[in-house]
């Protein structure tokens, strides 16, 4: 098939590797424009784009896809290539734009997006934080046929993947990544032989991905143990939770659920080599990976030992 490409990060660069490898003619591929980056804030190219021109492929990057909108410019130019391109399909990938009526409506075969959960549940922009965050037992990734709602469009394939208790937005970023670049590939084998079935979304069960918030990354102790453990792994590696001890803002990496004890929430019970146990409104939680600002992630063991803690110290902030 002839098909385009949309998509920006590392979760993109997966899928265009594999429809590649798959030897559809790319004709063209989406991308968000080069952004600053590093110490230096150097202009640097998207994970897909560096995919994009090792193969030789045009690329293009629309600061908007509306025609009405802000840059109706790059819109047009971004038109008039999508359809010099004569598409059978265009695959969507985190492109980070929202793609206008007139976009799903240029290919003969429409537009198809790899959504990184099983819809309905966790529609929009961090499923895979949101599900660790909300203690799914599983994920997965669901090729959708794309429509003009916020990922609403009829399932084509769906596949799960059980979440471990040791998974973090890391691990699974990478797990999801390369299946949702063998599904799509499926999902074209299958359109191409007229095998490729549509399934209207159900109406239970929806919900909803909101992006994540910097400020999501304090932590507030009067929750459950249970609820900042996940909280650690749905926020690793970005932005990674933060809390305050002695003065410094720490990031806390991982964590373990441990016997509950009498203390207010914050408050620092024990320091040892296993860890730095806290307790939470409900039980106590075992720090085991930590980072002090300008430093590395560490075994808690290494941070504490030049970082004067003792029991009856307490995390500061976190309420909300």
């Amino acid at each position: 098939m002839r098909v385009a490409f949309a998509g920006t990060p590392d979760f993109a660069r997966s899928a265009l590797e594999a429809l590649h490898a798959a030897g559809h003619t790319i004709p063209l591929v989406l991308t968000q424009p080069d952004r600053p980056a590093g110490r230096g804030l150097k202009l640097q190219a998207s994970p897909v784009k560096q995919a994009a021109l090792a193969h030789g492929i045009p690329v293009a990057q629309p600061r908007s896809l509306r025609l009405d909108g802000k840059f109706p410019d790059d819109a047009a130019q971004a038109r008039d290539l999508l359809r010099a391109a004569d598409l059978d399909v265009l695959v969507v990938a985190a492109y980070g734009l929202i793609l206008p009526q007139w976009v799903l409506d240029t290919p003969r075969r429409g537009c198809l997006n790899i959504h990184a959960s099983l819809l309905p549940r966790w529609r929009g922009a961090a499923p895979i934080h949101r599900a660790l965050e909300a203690g799914d037992a599983h994920t997965g990734v669901t090729i959708m046929q794309m429509d003009a709602g916020l990922d609403t469009g009829d399932m084509l394939l769906v596949e799960p993947l059980p979440i471990t208790p040791r998974d973090t937005t890391g691990t699974l970023h990478d797990t999801l990544a390369a299946l949702g670049a063998r599904l799509v590939v499926e999902a074209l084998a299958l359109a191409a032989r007229g095998a490729l079935a549509r399934t209207p979304q159900p109406a239970a069960g929806v919900s909803y991905a909101h992006k994540i918030d910097k400020a999501e990354a304090q932590l507030d102790w009067s929750q459950p143990a249970t609820a900042i453990e996940r909280r650690l792994r749905a926020f690793d590696p970005f932005p990674g939770a933060t809390s305050t001890l002695a003065g410094e803002a720490l990031k806390l990496w991982r964590g373990e659920v441990i016997a509950p004890a009498a203390a207010a929430p914050g408050t620092v019970l024990a320091v040892s080599p296993q860890g730095l146990d806290v307790a939470t409104g409900d039980g106590a939680l075992r720090l085991t990976e930590l980072q002090r600002p300008g430093g590395r992630r560490l075994p808690a063991a290494q941070v504490l030992q030049g970082l004067a803690v003792s029991p009856g110290q307490r995390f500061e902030g976190g309420g909300r």
